[in-house]
């Protein structure tokens, strides 16, 4: 997902001056607010068992 993409997202949960964070801590801060584990680019090995997780392509592609 593009940077403007998830910032947009941000955005919408009332994540504001997301231009300070990184992509990373940029989903990471998104995952806690929805609620989820903030383990965007966490996986050891690209083994993850959030299988159900938007960012999982993403992440994995950079884990």
């Amino acid at each position: 997902m593009r940077l403007t993409e998830i910032e947009k997202k941000a955005h919408s949960l009332g994540i504001k001056h997301t231009w300070r964070f990184s992509k990373k801590e940029l989903i990471r801060n998104i995952q806690r607010s929805e609620g989820s584990f903030d383990c965007f680019g966490k996986a050891v090995n690209k083994e993850c068992n959030q299988t159900a997780c938007c960012w999982r392509s993403d992440c994995l592609g950079n884990a």
